[in-house]
């Protein structure tokens, strides 16, 4: 069970252009993770038999992602003695681009649920409404549960909509930069990210598993896994914004995703007997590929003709997908799993099921999150 985060490369900073290519690749990622959650449900719990293997390694490349555009959206808009933005200000951005889909996201959870019940989430059986209604109503302010306090039985910290665990980690990231780690000059900053990236490492290659999925658990070693998976990329991501570090190539769009896409979809390396192999692979994805990756799509700021086209659309579909699909995924899940549907059998009906999350998610930008968000701006922006 992995989940990505997946916003915008506007970060509702307006007056700046876009990087285009760089939403296009948030959606082709996104993508990925609705494929690599629908393969999850063959996998037997295995992430050795998993196909597209690392697509929870999206969620680290969206964190890094969402530093680079903060940095870009941001670094120059903070004020001194009372001048430009504030924190407030700031956090206010954030939250009307992100809230609306966590609510809606939500929702779409607890109206799926009647149709989850299934021994693989125990405690389905025995939840009340108003239980569900309690997890929701904390779920729109993002307050997290602990395992003993959780609807499903999978210890999960939203556990109406699952991929809303890397949105609270976002913004822990997003506090921590205005809090003061902003202020860091890029000596620092680099030092900052150099530490990180020996912390993940040593998660990935000393750790039990030999990768880095977690993060969605209130506890110990979730924590762990959730505040490691987003120091170095987010703030790596800062960094190479700060940096100005571009490359620029011809059809940079199609040869990131080509890249992205083979990174996420490789076999695990290693096998059970040496898990490290597969942490190191994880490892070099994260802190060398990924930046690599963005370095070109940065490099690629004006982008013209098809290209554009479907970048516009796979960035506009990235957030509303990520935050929207899950709930299908539990339903397709427990029906996988519950009557041993073969692969075979059930690729039509997982087809269905990635159609209908698309198709959900650009009803819900279109129809909900860019309306909400327009209102909201001029409510609560007007003077920011």
């Amino acid at each position: 069970m992995t989940f990505a985060a997946a916003t915008s490369t506007d970060a509702t900073a307006p007056a700046k252009s876009h990087y285009v290519v760089l939403d296009g690749l948030r959606g082709v990622a996104a993508l990925m993770v609705v494929a690599f959650h629908l393969f999850e449900a063959y996998s037997g719990g295995s992430p050795h038999k998993q196909i597209i293997n690392h697509g929870y390694l999206a969620v680290d490349f969206f964190f890094l992602l969402s530093g680079f555009v903060v940095a870009y959206a941001y670094d120059d808009r903070w004020g001194a003695q009372g001048a430009g933005m504030s924190q407030r200000q700031f956090y206010k951005r954030r939250l009307v681009r992100l809230q609306p889909m966590i609510v809606i996201g939500g929702l779409i959870g607890a109206a799926l649920l009647a149709f989850q019940h299934s021994p693989m989430f125990p405690k389905l059986e025995t939840v009340t409404a108003w239980q569900v209604t309690g997890v929701l109503l904390l779920s729109f302010v993002m307050i997290p549960l602990l395992p003993s306090a959780e609807i499903r039985g999978w210890g999960e910290i939203y556990p109406l909509n699952g991929p809303q665990w890397s949105l609270f980690y976002e913004y822990v990231a997003n506090i921590l930069y205005a809090v003061g780690l902003r202020k860091l000059p890029i000596r620092w900053l680099a030092v900052l990210v150099a530490i990180s990236a020996l912390a993940l490492v040593g998660l990935l290659v000393l750790g039990p598993r030999g990768d880095v999925i977690g993060g969605w658990a209130l506890d110990a070693k979730g924590v762990q896994i959730g505040l490691t998976r987003v120091m170095f990329p987010f703030f790596a991501g800062v960094l190479l914004m700060r940096l100005g570090r571009r490359i620029k190539i011809r059809h940079g769009f199609a040869l990131c995703s080509l890249l992205l896409v083979i990174a996420l979809a490789l076999p695990r390396f290693g096998g059970p007997e040496r898990l490290w192999v597969n942490g190191l692979y994880e490892a070099a994805c994260v802190i060398l590929l990924f930046p690599l990756i963005v370095a070109i799509g940065a490099g690629e700021k004006d982008v013209e003709g098809p290209s554009l086209r479907v970048a516009r659309f796979f960035g506009d579909l990235s957030y509303p997908l990520y935050i929207t699909h899950y709930p299908l995924i539990y339903v397709y899940t427990a029906w996988v799993v519950d009557h041993k549907i073969p692969a075979a059998q059930g690729a039509l009906v997982g087809a269905g099921v990635f159609v209908a999350a698309v198709a959900i998610a650009w009803v819900s930008l279109k129809l909900y999150d860019e309306p909400v968000r327009r209102w909201l701006a001029g409510k609560l922006l007007r003077r920011g």
